[in-house]
Order: C-alpha cells, then sequence, then structure tokens
C-alpha cells in the first residue's frame, strides 16, 4: 500500500475558458500542468489521439491530471521502447495489456463527456510533450493492491496508480 503522504491529491480541473496566454511564461512553457491541459481545445482530431484520450479516459478518469499525464506517458514510452508495437492505437489494442479493450476495440465514449474532453486535453498535452510527467520512462502501472507480472522497479505512486519501469 503506498503511504498516505506520497499520493497525489485531487484538485478540481481549471475553468477551460480562464486561462488565456497570459498562463504561460515568456518561452510559451506552461506553468502547471493544470493550465496546460486547460489550453487545449477538446477536439480529438486524428486516430492516434482518440486512441490515447481512450485509454487515459478509461485508465484513469477520476485521477489527478498528472496521473492522467502518466498514463499516457506509460503508452508513448511503450512505443519507443523497442519491447511493444511502436504506434499508440496498437500499444493500447494489444491483447492483454488494457482490461478495458475488447476484442481489439476501444469502447465508443460521447465526446460530450467532460472526463472525455479532460482526456483529450492531456493527449494532446502528452503528444506535444508539453508537460513532463513524474512517471518519466514507466512501462508499466497498476494499482496498489496487484504486483506486477515482470520484475520491474517502481518510478512513481500518483493518485490510485503505481508507475514502473
Amino acid at each position: 500500500m503506498v503511504p498516505m503522504s506520497a499520493r497525489a491529491t485531487m484538485s478540481p480541473l481549471p475553468n477551460f475558458s480562464e486561462v488565456s496566454e497570459a498562463d504561460t511564461d515568456e518561452d510559451g512553457d506552461f506553468e502547471s500542468l493544470a493550465e496546460a491541459v486547460a489550453a487545449q481545445d477538446d477536439m480529438a482530431s486524428s486516430e492516434e489521439l482518440r486512441c490515447l484520450a481512450g485509454a487515459i479516459y478509461f485508465e484513469s478518469q477520476g485521477e489527478p491530471l498528472s496521473g492522467q499525464l502518466a498514463v499516457a506517458q506509460v503508452i508513448l514510452n511503450r512505443t519507443k521502447s523497442g519491447r511493444f508495437p511502436t504506434g499508440v492505437c496498437e500499444v493500447i489494442k494489444q491483447r492483454g495489456q488494457f482490461s478495458f479493450v475488447r476484442h481489439g476495440e476501444i469502447p465508443s465514449v460521447s465526446p460530450s463527456r467532460s472526463a472525455y474532453r479532460t482526456a483529450v486535453a492531456v493527449a494532446k498535452v502528452a503528444l506535444a510533450q508539453a508537460w513532463d510527467s513524474t512517471a518519466g520512462k514507466a512501462l508499466y502501472f497498476n494499482t496498489p493492491g496487484n504486483r506486477p507480472g515482470v520484475r520491474v522497479q517502481k518510478v512513481a505512486a500518483i493518485g490510485n496508480h503505481i508507475f514502473y519501469r
């Protein structure tokens, strides 16, 4: 079990309409992950983005933004690892990797759901590498009650997930 002090806390999402360019520093970088997420529009414009947003939604909706970004980071890390498929959708749909995938397909989600719109924004931040995830080079994650099936090193505990590489 993760000690309470190591868990990230839930924070309310910012009102997306209130975030402006003034919330970035001179380099165009964001001062917080919430600002980076809020600056994204909520349209999933590519298949890769839709797959990543779906995974974030199904695996980490209700988690802090940092936990949602960490889930996205695991998927992106897998595409670069050489041990998993090289495409985002292929990583997510790989048999036995994500429990929400059914018969090789990601279930559909209504784009009007607030949590899905947030997932799309987090996916855009992750794909643009607009914010560094505390999960670093993690390739796996699970919940505190589950032990990983492979030999791994813990790199972060965020919300209800533990991240490993």
